[in-house]
């Protein structure tokens, strides 16, 4: 055996430092930093399955476009009770561990769930039972990925700031992108069925990389006492008007009605857009969603989180409105061409939104006390997703009251032009917020959130710097796929 140069450590050296320094944004290159970010990274890839989902739900199993955006809120129902995996994580170790043994158990869920869409599944019910799996698969392993950087975001100096969270969300953007296109284009050499089998492969990856996490065994044996306890601690944290004020406010501005389903159906039956196109306005998503990013981490965490939820929700309503060139055909008018306004709106769309929930993940993660960060994040996060859920719901029983089918898209533009006009509705709340930016504290916050031994919220809130987060699990672009696939 030859042994290596220095000139070849001294390479390697170097190579180390440009990845810590321009793609991990400071933070050591670890081996745990490594699985923690592969797990956010396959939660993007596994965006591979999006559309073959939505084109089996539309030809396989024949669903109309109110019956999808119904299943796709039945799907987010496993975010809706994160805070349950918390409490099992937290204080139900498996084998003397908290973290990996749930990683692998994750992991090994949504394998069976995408075996089974690529196998057995026929029929809507069983296509629910199936996403519903698949869906738990990510829950689960989401919970416990974010508890891992919430835990290792508290080490980072108050320069740092928001540094992990960009980290998570820019692993699975990346896996996105890398997926984004590649899903349209299988779609048009394949059946959805082989998709749902590729996808299958993935989940497994989160099951090998578990076993990376650096985790000492915990000394206690695993009893009802120790949930108990996680629920007198979690219920001391919610009553915190600093804590339930920003979560009622979170709720209400993602609860809105939804349009996408029908838009989905309206592309593809009534525009013609194939899966290959559908691929490419995914690929720009992907990107857009990295420039959303990068937009919030260079210029925005110091703005406050009150004119940042604001000015995007305005902003977002009112380039929400372009959808009504593309669904009245008046972009033919102004002599474009349907799939260029569908890639430029896209992309305009997805740079808001992303921008608009960035806060959030910071928000929620600064409210997250020492002992239950993998139990209230669960909770203040599912207060999210149950909204999400609802924006489908109603978004399904708007689709279904102005007769939107897979055919008839007479009143399209209306349920567009309400769908965003409802995201201003939350407007009047933003007092719910705290005015704070993701590096500056809190001001303004009641007395029951001064800091204290008894008190570890009020210190989390005042004396520590904002925590950093995972991804969003119900964004604005058809997230209850992304969600459950």
């Amino acid at each position: 055996m030859t042994a290596s140069s220095p000139s070849d450590h001294s390479i390697g050296q170097k190579a180390k430092g440009f990845i810590e320094r321009r793609i991990l944004l400071g933070q050591p290159l670890t081996l745990e930093l490594s699985a923690i970010l592969l797990v956010y990274f396959v939660q993007g890839v596994l965006g591979l399955a999006r559309l073959a989902v939505s084109f089996f739900l539309k030809d396989d199993i024949a669903l109309s476009p109110a019956e999808v955006s119904a299943l796709m809120g039945v799907a987010a129902l496993p975010w809706t009770i994160k805070p349950v995996f918390g409490f099992l994580s937290d204080g139900l170790p498996i084998f003397r561990y908290r973290r990996r043994p749930y990683l692998v158990i994750s992991g090994g869920l949504g394998a069976i769930a995408w075996l089974s869409m690529a196998t057995v599944v026929h029929t809507a019910i069983a296509a629910t039972a199936a996403i519903l799996l698949s869906s738990l698969s990510v829950a689960i392993s989401d919970v416990i990925v974010d508890s891992l950087v919430v835990e290792r975001a508290r080490e980072e100096e108050q320069g740092d700031v928001g540094t992990l969270q960009s980290l998570a969300w820019g692993a699975s953007a990346v896996g996105g992108l890398i997926t984004a296109y590649l899903g349209g284009l299988l779609l048009e050499h394949t059946s959805t069925q082989t998709v749902f089998g590729i996808t299958a492969t993935f989940p497994l990856v989160v099951s090998a990389v578990a076993w990376l996490i650096s985790e000492d065994p915990v000394a206690e044996q695993s009893n009802l006492k120790v949930v108990i306890n996680q629920v007198k601690l979690l219920k001391g944290a919610v009553s915190q008007r600093a804590i339930w004020m920003p979560a009622l406010f979170l709720f209400l501005w993602q609860a809105t009605p939804t349009a996408d389903s029908a838009f989905f159906f309206f592309s593809t039956n009534e525009l013609g857009f194939e899966p290959e196109f559908l691929g490419r306005v995914r690929l720009v998503t992907s990107f857009a969603s990295l420039m959303g990013i990068w937009i919030f981490q260079r210029f925005l965490k110091e703005v406050s989180f009150r004119k940042i939820f604001g000015w995007s929700t305005v902003l977002s309503a009112l380039l929400g409105m372009t959808m009504l060139l593309l669904v009245t055909h008046a972009n033919r008018a102004l002599g474009i061409d349907d799939r260029w306004f569908s890639l430029g709106d896209s992309l305009v769309l997805t740079v808001a939104g992303q921008i608009a929930f960035m806060p959030v993940l910071v928000l929620s993660a600064r409210l997250c006390p020492p002992g239950v960060e993998a139990t209230l994040f669960a909770l203040l996060m599912s207060v999210v997703n149950l909204a999400g859920l609802l924006s489908h719901e109603l978004g399904a029983l708007l689709t279904h009251w102005l007769h939107v089918t897979e055919t008839e898209f007479g009143n399209l533009w209306l349920l567009v032009l309400l769908t965003n006009l409802t995201t201003l509705l939350p407007l009047p709340l933003l007092s719910l917020l705290p005015e704070a930016s993701a590096v500056g504290t809190v001001t303004g916050d009641p007395p029951e959130t001064a800091v204290s031994a008894q008190n570890p919220v009020g210190s989390a809130l005042k004396g520590e710097p904002a925590i950093a987060l995972s991804t969003p699990e119900i964004t604005e672009e058809a997230a209850a796929l992304d969600a459950t696939v």
